[in-house]
């Protein structure tokens, strides 16, 4: 059985820091030289992660402590059609270490950049059409 929605300011709580996540990745992708990728990606990868997590709370719908987009997107997809598939979001998941962490890694550069801000726009979007709430701002 389903528990009511929570009150807004609960997952309004996730929203503000998605989008201050948002903010930052698109902010420092305007870098023309020694732009930060990996911190691009991985503000990316956050904003997908919180505005899942918004959801989730607004739904009442219990989610373990984690970074891992997959499971947090099973989860929503059990409750709601979103219109962003897992596959689509996936990439994203790569970002919660390689982009925070030393380590023998692949090379972030711009494309790959600006492929996680769209997926975190994607994402977002689809959020925020499912929370009444968010849609004012």
């Amino acid at each position: 059985m389903k528990k009511p929605p929570k009150p807004e300011e609960d997952f309004r709580a996730w929203i503000k820091k998605a989008e201050s996540d948002l903010k930052t990745a698109e902010h420092t992708l305007t870098l023309k030289e020694r732009c930060p990728f990996d911190t691009v990606c991985f503000h990316a990868q956050q904003c997908a992660e919180k505005y899942l997590k918004a959801f989730l709370v607004y739904r009442s719908i219990d989610f373990p402590k984690t970074h891992d987009i997959r499971l947090l997107m099973q989860r929503v997809l059990a409750d709601v059609r979103l219109g962003v598939s897992i596959e689509e979001v996936i990439p994203l998941n790569r970002y919660t270490i390689e982009a925070r962490y030393p380590g023998n890694w692949e090379p972030f550069d711009r494309k790959e950049a600006e492929d996680a801000v769209s997926i975190a726009r994607k994402v977002r979007k689809a959020v925020r059409a499912n929370l009444p709430m968010a849609r004012r701002k």
